[in-house]
């Protein structure tokens, strides 16, 4: 079956316009153009345009997908896939959350009690499964899947209390390290208590604490562009300056 811009773009669910972008980037051509020049869109458009957007769903940049979907590669059944697992991930994820929010509803009319553990379980796992899916290879190589699973257990295990300390010092860590930047001293009082503060965030998930654990972690941070990425994002150099900090910090120790 074949369609107009205007045909495709209701079935879509997406706008006329946004079609004709897609045509002027090249990511999605037509079929061709009838006598009366427009667009026609055939099964192999539509097929791609369901990608597009399955990708698009999930962030995606249109760049990044011309990109995959462009690649001598692309393997049009293992990206279904991929997107399946996604959404099931996000499914799971979204159920527990409603779950959660239930269990708080009923905690609040008296029909039920609510651990204070329960209420933060859903916060705990997402955070596990996100720092699993960004850097669950790296760090398993770099340190065993055994020390992965109790520092993954230890997350999950934590108290409300200790829950909120962690969710503070993160935050910490991250506004002393800006500050000690603006020094440009990573051996200075600022950027020493930036290495101290990082040390400590660890102990809520390290079951046990080693100087040359941290100084591999810190060298990640500035080899793996993802945790560079995560550092660098109000000032670039703030990766290395932490990776420095901690390197003075544990020679001290």
């Amino acid at each position: 079956m074949e369609y107009t811009v205007q045909k495709l773009s209701q079935i879509a669910g997406i706008s006329t316009r946004t079609l004709r972008y897609y045509d002027e980037i090249g990511i999605l051509k037509p079929a061709r153009i009838n006598s009366s020049k427009y667009r026609i869109y055939g099964q192999i458009e539509v097929d791609r345009l369901q990608q597009i957007l399955l990708y698009r769903e999930m962030g995606v940049n249109l760049d990044t997908i011309q990109e995959i979907m462009s690649s001598k590669t692309f393997d049009e059944m293992a990206a279904l896939q991929e997107h399946l697992a996604k959404l099931l991930a996000q499914r799971k994820q979204i159920d527990m959350l409603i779950n959660n929010v239930e269990m708080t509803i009923e905690s609040r009319e008296g029909r039920r009690i609510m651990k204070d553990n329960e209420k933060f379980e859903g916060f705990k796992k997402k955070l596990v499964e996100d720092n699993e899916k960004k850097y669950g290879t790296e760090i398993r190589e770099k340190y065993g899947d055994e020390a992965v699973q109790a520092s993954n257990a230890k997350m999950m295990n934590m108290t409300k209390e200790k829950y909120e300390e962690f969710e503070k010092l993160s935050q910490e860590v991250l506004d002393t390290l800006e500050a000690a930047f603006a020094t440009g001293d990573p051996a200075g009082e600022l950027g020493q208590k930036t290495a101290d503060l990082h040390r400590q965030w660890l102990g809520y998930t390290w079951g046990s604490y080693s100087k040359e654990a941290h100084a591999g972690l810190a060298q990640m941070y500035v080899d793996d562009e993802r945790f560079t990425a995560f550092y660098d994002k109000k000032q670039p150099g703030m990766a290395v300056f932490l990776r420095d900090a901690i390197l003075v910090y544990i020679k001290k120790q």
